[in-house]
């Protein structure tokens, strides 16, 4: 442990060299470490709020059936030095999904085969998201919304699921369902209800089911992205009209956001932004926090207060490191609940520790970074991404694969040895909208693998490895 502390003060004060004299002011009311938490039967919010305290968490995003549960629970809150938000499920539905989709069958997403989750499913069966351009829905979100904000001590709203169903998935999760997602299908691509077509040929002239790929066409992407974002801001207005702060859970940057699941969130009227940058998600690596809030730091509303939400992991204090580097200004991680011993409780107080003490030493204040410019979009200036690649070609010649593993639901076995790669060098063979795809030969076991790299809005979103068959 002391190592641990003395490498992370070294690192910390590292931080600071890289900073500009200028500062960074987080908005005094906004705390720098939170917390994505459920609120179940049978939570001890009491022993939740202690634990958050032992973290050096003091802001929690809470989901809570009703608004008399947030009534009961902010004061046990509020005692332990803890802000509350208000987790809210908005366009996919959540403690209210039964009721609606009995009653309103009509209001639900309809993909592009003109199939509605009103009676088909789209991974998941709790995946039962709205028609963002019907104004019923609108109204009853908003006023779902408006009894959320008349808790009276709640000070915000944060708004998740606030989008079109994923139509495509993070890499990492493909094995799971069984997929591959290179490119976007017509049974996960949404977005395609009645009134939304009306609505986009009334003012643009066209349907866009006519074309041969309607995912290509970008004019009719933006316009679904528009549907969420006025939904966005309807919400805003709602929450700012009781003096209570905006804030929203997206997915990791604006432009992977539009284009995995048609939410352009930079254009929001947002005080605090929370975008999920879950790595292990996507690249296993914490450079993906570096890149992902890089982006942010340049393409958020200048208005929203930026944050990096991530995944707790083994590796959570590199991911953090590498969102302060990029110009965060704080920290949730998913979930306070992952946290489960008591090193790892220590580990991550020091952490905050740390971090606190930079703030206090700068005058109260968050430095201030260089601009970070953009993320770097090629693959080869990533090594703890071409470590994992590596590790997976290694795995695939063990004939150990992962993936299969997961796809069938075996349970976890002894990993067997894995032998030395003797790599040549990457040859690129192609490419094909947001994939770049490469070749390279093992020659210790005359293996040849290709290479797949993801790349959803200038970002390297994702990666995948298979054996190439001999011809």
């Amino acid at each position: 442990m002391k190592k641990f502390i003395l490498s992370l003060a070294l690192a910390m004060t590292a931080l600071l060299c890289l900073f500009s004299c200028s500062e960074r002011k987080a908005a005094p009311s906004y705390p720098l470490f939170w917390t994505w938490l459920d609120l179940r039967p049978n939570t001890d919010f009491e022993a939740a709020c202690q634990k958050m305290n032992d973290a050096g968490i003091d802001g929690v995003m809470l989901n809570a059936p009703t608004p008399d549960d947030y009534r009961r629970v902010i004061p046990i809150a509020h005692a332990h030095g803890i802000q509350v938000f208000a987790w809210l499920w908005t366009m996919n539905l959540e403690h209210d999904r039964t009721k609606v989709l009995a009653e309103h069958p009509e209001w639900f997403s309809v993909n592009r085969l003109g199939r509605s989750l009103a009676d088909t499913t789209a991974y998941v069966d709790y995946y039962k998201f709205l028609c963002p351009a019907l104004p019923e829905v609108r109204e009853y979100l908003n006023e779902k919304v408006r009894a959320y904000c008349e808790v009276e001590g709640l000070d915000g709203i944060a708004i998740d699921y606030h989008r079109f169903v994923d139509v495509v998935l993070p890499t990492t999760l493909w094995p799971r369902y069984g997929i591959v997602q290179d490119r976007e299908y017509p049974e996960w691509d949404f977005g395609y209800h009645p009134e939304m077509i009306r609505i986009f040929k009334e003012q643009y002239g066209y349907d866009p089911m006519e074309q041969d790929d309607p995912s290509q066409d970008v004019t009719w992407r933006q316009f679904r992205c528009d549907q969420i974002s006025e939904v966005a801001n309807l919400f805003a207005a709602t929450v700012h009209s009781y003096g209570k702060v905006m804030a929203a859970s997206p997915f990791p940057t604006p432009k992977m956001a539009s284009r995995m699941v048609r939410q352009d969130w930079g254009k929001w009227d947002l005080d605090v932004v929370f975008p999920m940058v879950y790595h292990n998600y996507y690249t296993l690596d914490p450079s993906f926090a570096y890149d992902c809030t890089a982006e942010n730091y340049n393409d958020k509303n200048p208005k929203t207060t930026l944050y990096c939400g991530l995944m707790y992991s083994d590796d959570i204090t590199d991911c953090m490191d590498e969102a302060f580097r990029a110009g965060a200004q704080g920290i949730s991680i998913f979930t306070v609940e992952s946290i489960r011993t008591p090193e790892q409780l220590s580990r991550f107080k020091a952490y905050t520790d740390s971090v606190r003490a930079v703030v206090a030493a700068n005058g109260g204040r968050l430095p201030k970074v260089k601009a970070p410019g953009r993320a770097d979009t090629d693959p080869f200036h990533h090594p703890g991404v071409m470590a994992q690649i590596e590790k997976r070609m290694q795995y695939l010649i063990a004939g150990f694969d992962w993936n299969q593993r997961r796809r069938r639901g075996e349970p976890p076995v002894q990993v067997p040895e894995l032998a030395p790669l003797s790599l040549g060098d990457y040859t690129f063979v192609g490419s094909r909208d947001i994939t770049r795809i490469y070749e390279v030969t093992d020659q210790a076991s005359g293996t040849t693998f290709q290479v797949t790299f993801y790349l959803y809005g200038d970002v390297i979103s994702g990666w995948d490895v298979v054996k190439k068959l001999p011809e």
